[in-house]
């Protein structure tokens, strides 16, 4: 029994000791990972005098708020941009998971006619496509310039994330489905009432994926927006980006290179990336506890 005894306290002590290093080792990797941000928010805030001098710091020597005023110097138009791309990104996503999940279950329908080929034509729109000047054309006949349509319709439906739907939809049984025929249920209310909410997990991925492709879109912007008033967050920032640079490198009078020299640029852009990506990291944790987990254990009882 001593023996016995001892044994079960040193695998106790060895799995102790090896939580430990695993936990020093994640630790380690998440403060590494954490680390380019911190330098990030640090050098937002850091003027450049002081960064030509001596670079970025974790904590800067003379604290400034010029990058945010120079991003900020047009509030309404901030503003409005970010109204457009919450708008563009909430309807977006929405849209997004209601096309490519209902696409997912069809296509996972083994009765369904014309299945391989449907398979088929949507894995070829992952490998070609028609190109930038027809893509551009057809948005034009569908009247998605200037106009929100325009920001959210051209990424509605996604290839990868049908076959991901589908190959989910896949994992559940068929005895779920039949069961649910033979209670009398249609397709969509089997669609609606039992498999989307055993999709919670791929749900909550493609949410994620979706939202941030939304989020940080400016190409849909720069090709089929000209008006500024719906002009989103993204590709206002880059216009601001932009016309700093071009003010940087043109010659132009004494008192315009005097008012640039004070504009720190690199600070302007770490500024950028707080302004853009802080809100959306907020969906990270109500997402996140669906990666793991599953709730399809029990659906079918036998």
């Amino acid at each position: 029994m001593t023996t016995a005894k001892a044994v079960t306290v040193k695998k106790r002590e060895r799995f102790t000791i090896g939580l430990f290093f695993v936990y020093l080792f994640v630790g380690v990797f998440a403060a590494l990972c954490l680390y380019p941000f911190l330098l990030v928010i640090s050098g937002s805030f850091t003027s450049k005098s002081e960064a030509t001098l001596h670079g970025f710091s974790l904590i800067p020597r003379s604290f400034t708020l010029a990058a945010y005023e120079t991003l900020f110097a047009n509030m309404r138009s901030i503003v409005n941009g970010y109204r457009i791309t919450i708008i563009v990104t909430v309807v977006g996503t929405v849209l997004s998971l209601l096309t490519n999940s209902m696409m997912g279950f069809v296509l996972s329908r083994k009765q369904l006619m014309f299945r391989k080929f449907l398979n088929f034509f949507v894995l070829f729109t992952m490998l070609f496509s028609g190109g930038m000047v027809s893509w551009y054309i057809i948005c034009g006949k569908l009247g998605m310039r200037d106009n929100l349509w325009g920001l959210i319709l051209p990424m509605a439906a996604g290839a990868w994330y049908i076959f991901l739907f589908r190959n989910y939809f896949n994992s559940i049984p068929d005895a779920l489905y039949e069961s649910a025929k033979i209670d009398g249920a249609g397709d969509m209310r089997i669609f609606f009432q039992i498999y989307i909410r055993l999709a919670a997990p791929v749900l909550a991925t493609v949410t994620l994926f979706t939202a941030l492709g939304y989020w940080n879109d400016w190409w849909n912007a720069l090709m089929l927006i000209e008006k500024d008033t719906l002009m989103p967050l993204q590709m206002l920032m880059r216009m601001i980006i932009s016309n700093i640079q071009f003010l940087q490198t043109m010659e132009a009078s004494a008192e315009v290179q005097k008012m640039m020299a004070t504009i720190p640029s690199e600070s302007v852009r770490m500024a950028l990336v707080i302004i853009t990506t802080g809100p959306i990291m907020l969906l990270y944790p109500f997402v996140q506890r669906y990666f793991v987990k599953g709730i399809m254990v029990g659906a079918v009882k036998g």
